[in-house]
């Protein structure tokens, strides 16, 4: 990383002073001790001023990383985010390229909403990880950035098994079915995909159930053979006993409507 050892020159000029005037040289040896000191707000403001100057010469790529580094210590994360990639872009053989990858994804990663909001910023920042790993596909930081990933994959299986139960809540039970089937579709190993298959049965029944008669074979059918799909996907489930009264109810309803 830079140097952070101030000079006495730095000391006796103000602040206000330096970023007014025209010595880059010195503008960067303040940048460096305020960073240093933690003093992360000063810094940009003269970094901001640096990274323009320097692009393309040799202290360039020490001052824009060291840049986007102050942005994201203050918690700016989409904008320190940008810069990163921004930086990835510019100096794609710089010694910080990889670093500056990975962060730029992980800056992504810590604006991602809970999982009741929009996620579009989750899908943005799995494909940014993904970008950095088929560049750096043998990274010493692909443990962190597969935590990372399933962490927010986890994140999105949620968003849409709970999409699919607010439906069954609110009695659409045909939209749960169709939403929770197209959730395990989507996400074939999430541990969310037995509560849907429960819902799925119960919605199953319900919609059946409030049909008019000329469609209620049919549908309890379709019951019974979610319930059989259940048992035999999880024949231990936390669900079997009920899932069997359901699929009793319903093979009932069929022999006595046939």
């Amino acid at each position: 990383m830079v140097n952070n050892s101030p000079t006495d020159t730095t000391k006796k000029m103000s602040f206000n002073k330096v970023l007014k005037s025209s010595d880059y040289d010195m503008k960067y040896k303040m940048a460096v001790d305020f960073y240093g000191k933690e003093k992360y707000m000063k810094a940009i403001d003269l970094f901001e001023q640096l990274v323009p100057h320097y692009r393309g010469l040799v202290r360039g790529e020490e001052v824009y990383f060291t840049y986007c580094l102050c942005n994201m210590k203050v918690g700016d994360y989409l904008y320190a985010g940008y810069h990163f990639k921004s930086f990835y872009d510019l100096y794609p053989n710089s010694k910080y390229a990889e670093e500056a990858l990975f962060l730029s994804a992980y800056c992504n990663y810590l604006e991602t909403p809970r999982w009741s909001l929009d996620q579009k910023p989750t899908v943005d920042a799995i494909d940014q990880f993904q970008l950095f790993v088929s560049e750096y596909p043998y990274s010493d930081l692909i443990d962190s950035t597969n935590f990372l990933v399933d962490t927010m994959r986890f994140t999105l299986e949620k968003k849409s098994f709970m999409n699919g139960k607010l439906y069954f809540d609110l009695g659409y039970f045909n939209a749960a079915d169709i939403t929770l089937n197209n959730s395990i579709r989507e996400y074939p190993d999430s541990p969310f995909n037995e509560d849907a298959l429960y819902y799925i049965v119960k919605a199953n029944l319900k919609y059946a159930d409030g049909s008019v008669k000329s469609k209620q074979i049919q549908r309890y059918k379709t019951t019974v053979s979610n319930c059989l799909r259940y048992k035999s996907k999880y024949p231990n489930g936390m669900y079997i006993k009920e899932v069997e009264k359901i699929r009793a109810s319903a093979q009932n309803k069929i022999n006595s409507n046939s």
